[in-house]
Parts: C-alpha cells; sequence; structure tokens
C-alpha cells in the first residue's frame, strides 16, 4: 500500500483510469460481437447498420490509447471484409 500521500492519489488516479479504460474496451468489444453475429445469421443490413458504432468505438478507444490506432485499424479492416463476405454468399 502507497504511504506518501501523492502514492495514495496515483493509486486513486490509476483506479478510476482502470475501470474507465476497461469500459471502453467493453463497449468495442459488445458492438464487434454484436456484428459478427449478425454476420454469421445473414443479417448483413443489420451489420452494416452498426458498422458506424463499431468504428466510432474503435476510434475512441485508439484515441485515448486503450488500443494502439494500428489495432484499431485491423479490426476494422476485418470487419469490413468479413461483412463483404457475408454479403456476397
Amino acid at each position: 500500500m502507497p504511504i506518501l500521500k501523492s502514492a495514495k492519489k496515483a493509486l486513486r488516479q490509476s483506479e478510476i483510469r482502470r475501470v474507465r479504460n476497461l469500459q471502453r474496451k467493453r463497449a468495442v468489444q459488445d458492438v464487434l460481437k454484436k456484428i459478427r453475429v449478425l454476420a454469421d445469421q445473414n443479417k448483413v443490413n443489420d451489420a452494416m447498420a452498426l458498422l458506424p458504432k463499431a468504428y466510432q468505438a474503435l476510434d475512441k478507444a485508439a484515441k485515448r490509447n486503450v488500443i494502439s490506432k494500428n489495432t484499431a485499424a485491423r479490426k476494422k479492416s476485418r470487419l469490413v471484409k468479413r461483412l463483404v463476405k457475408a454479403r456476397s454468399k
């Protein structure tokens, strides 16, 4: 446990940031899962409608360094690739 006053404050801050980062990461995971499920059920139009939400969640997570920008770009790319493949079926 921290002893110094500044260390106690740093611990409080890191706990708040951890919770906030987990919420942001969870938001990304939830929207990606919804799109994956819809794509697997061949509801491509519904999945396409959720695409802007996924982009927004990924961009915000990358902007706040919850995930790296390359990870966000990779996830967006694979998501669109999956939807295009599902649409062509």
